[in-house]
């Protein structure tokens, strides 16, 4: 764990690079992004090995699935769309100060920080450095201590390829993260919680730093109303599981519940487990199917189980057979039925692999519950009626939305990834990123041929004319 000392310096010299190199050119900034890319396609079996010994097991195969390869496009499409997006870009002037130009620069902010979460450490550290770099800023990574392999070895790593006022990575514990978002950088993104979230907004708010929060919250997945008649609605089913068992739920985007047509539950809990035992034959002993990342998680998520039994909540087994193992942390995926709002399993974000279910009977009514609550990060919507998908996305509010499926809208480069409200503040990813890391600079040049000196004092008849023309 650094000294706290060493901490402040390591952010001065990044200042102070950051101050004397104030905008880098499109050559230093692709070579930063290469470098980045190499580093994640030369060690990516370490990397796997790293986060898996973080959680007790996680695939490897999910590892490169869900955090090598979007890291990697997230740093490509960066690199195909630099030149256009340093470009200038020309704005437009009112008809009263042409023949006068405008423009809109980029310039870096200087030097940013970015902290990163225990659940996906590879892509959420990646994704942010990307747009942070391409941006060309000097960046400061602060790993989370829940994931010490993978942070250890990212840090080693980054100080191969890159020189530490360029790009360093911190460790250490909350002490450590509590420290790092009081220092004074030019922009800081932090991926965590709600309750941390506010705790760095507050921290950050001494230096006057501008601030992304990228946060969780409940994100809901409805399944239509008239889907369950037709063959999609297996497919919506599967969508819906692979989606909560991916990482075995610890994804801030997971459906966290589900809205589900009346009179559906057998056919849901039918295919569910079809889908559980198809993906993952003999949970307890596979090797595709992740592990809770330690034992405060796992034995919340059990008081989760708990408590809803003991409230009057239908638990279904989806890995039929299947049983938790508490040494191991491995909690097989379970469907909750009948959860009353006041559960904590409805109040909190699960990060887990449980899925409370709420019937409904018309879509007026999905929709009502879903806007009752907190705005959240991500909404799953399952139907192929145009009109309820319209209204769906005209009613509702959310950070992201993937129709027909779960968890893709964050691989699209060219989307925005961010939440609304108590889910999260500001956004990134491809140019939204880019911008979020990029001080806009509004640029006026002046012609010759102004006439600008006519509204000079004295004011006379001549500018009382003009005025009163300009103001019709």
């Amino acid at each position: 764990m650094p000294h706290l000392d060493s901490l402040a310096d390591r952010f001065a010299r990044q200042q102070r690079a950051a101050r004397s190199d104030q905008n880098p050119g499109r050559t230093v900034r692709e070579r930063r992004l290469l470098a980045l890319e190499r580093l994640l396609r030369d060690n990516a079996p370490a990397i796997a090995d790293a986060v898996s010994r973080d959680f007790g097991h996680r695939s490897p195969a999910e590892t490169r699935l869900l955090e090598l390869f979007p890291s990697q496009t997230a740093i490509r499409h960066a690199r195909r769309h630099l030149r256009r997006w340093m470009r200038p870009q020309p704005r437009s002037v009112s008809l009263w100060f042409q023949p006068g130009r405008a423009e809109l620069r980029y310039q870096p902010l200087g030097a940013v920080g970015i902290i990163v979460p225990w659940n996906y450490p590879v892509f959420l550290a990646i994704a942010p450095l990307a747009a942070a770099l391409a941006a060309g800023n000097r960046v400061l990574v602060k790993m989370s201590e829940m994931s010490p392999h993978t942070a250890t070895l990212f840090a080693e790593l980054i100080g191969r390829s890159f020189a530490e006022d360029e790009l360093s990575v911190v460790e250490g514990d909350a002490s450590v993260a509590q420290e790092f978002s009081r220092l004074p950088f030019d922009h800081l993104l932090f991926t965590g919680s709600t309750a941390v979230g506010r705790q760095v907004m507050r921290a950050a708010a001494d230096n006057l730093t501008p601030v992304t929060l990228e946060l969780g919250g409940k994100s809901p997945a409805i399944i239509g109303p008239g889907l369950a008649s037709t063959p999609h609605f297996e497919r919506a089913v599967e969508r819906i599981i692979i989606g909560k068992c991916m990482n075995a739920g610890q994804t801030c985007i997971a459906p966290d519940y589900l809205l589900l047509p009346a009179g559906q539950e057998q056919a849901f809990t039918a295919r569910a487990r079809c889908v559980v035992a198809d993906c993952y034959p003999d949970i307890a002993n596979n090797a595709d199917y992740s592990t809770i990342i330690d034992q405060r998680h796992y034995h919340r998520l059990c008081a989760y189980v708990d408590e809803a039994r003991a409230g009057g909540a239908r638990i279904v087994d989806l890995a039929s057979g299947a049983v938790a193992d508490p040494a191991m942390r491995r909690l097989p995926p379970l469907a909750l039925f009948d959860v009353g709002d006041g559960l904590r399993v409805m109040q909190e974000e699960i990060f887990g692999p449980l899925l409370p279910i709420r019937t409904y009977r018309h879509l007026d009514e999905a929709i009502a519950f879903v806007n009752s609550r907190p705005r959240p990060l991500a909404l799953y919507y399952f139907d192929d009626d145009r009109t309820n998908i319209a209204r769906v996305l005209d009613e509702t509010v959310s950070g992201g939305v993937t129709i027909n499926d779960t968890i893709l809208h964050i691989a699209q480069d060219d989307l925005p990834f961010g939440g609304v409200g108590p889910s999260g503040m500001g956004c990134y990813h491809g140019f939204e990123g880019f911008q979020t890391f990029s001080a806009r600079k509004g640029v006026f040049r002046q012609s010759s041929w102004s006439g600008i000196g006519l509204f000079k004092p004295p004011y006379g008849v001549l500018f009382d004319k003009l005025t009163r023309i300009m103001m019709r």
